[in-house]
């Protein structure tokens, strides 16, 4: 076997390379199944019978069936951004606001995400290290806005 011409690691994009107003489309998708839902809402002790008592949700207006968990829905959203964003290159949250979700997801839609770069800063107090704003949409398998959240992190500067 011949040797490589050269070596590619999937990663999260640097400081350097995010740019303000860029819009990135997060593909593929992921369908929401019953369990996902069930076993997220169990493991973090979520007892809403919205989420997880099939009898109780199909009875009440307007939507009669179970809703995904909204925790869910908002961490499968910033999830699905990683391979492209931040992938070995970020440092932390920083935190979350302007979260809201618009309309439900059920049992089997699909989830799609899109990220716009909203605001990028070299960090002040931590050299090699810069603050990104990422407004991260979700949406059903109909275009519908299902959830959204602006999120600060601190990502790594291009080491040198």
């Amino acid at each position: 076997m011949t040797e490589p011409l050269r070596r590619v690691v999937q990663r999260g994009l640097w400081f350097e390379e995010f740019e303000e107003g860029v819009l990135y489309e997060h593909r593929p998708g992921r369908t929401i199944t019953e369990a996902d839902n069930v076993l997220f809402t169990t493991l973090t002790m979520n007892t809403q019978a919205l989420h997880l008592d099939a009898a109780f949700a199909d009875g009440l207006p307007p939507f009669n069936q179970r809703l995904v968990n909204s925790m869910f829905t908002l961490s499968t959203l910033v999830g699905l951004s990683v391979a492209q964003l931040t992938q070995g290159t970020i440092v932390a949250n920083l935190g979350f606001s302007d979260i809201a979700f618009p309309k439900p997801l059920f049992h089997g839609d699909t989830l799609y995400a899109e990220t716009l770069i909203t605001e990028k800063r070299e960090s002040k107090s931590r050299p090699g290290e810069g603050i990104v704003t990422f407004a991260h949409t979700g949406r059903n398998q109909h275009g519908d806005v299902v959830a959204i959240a602006t999120r600060k992190t601190l990502v790594r500067c291009r080491p040198s």
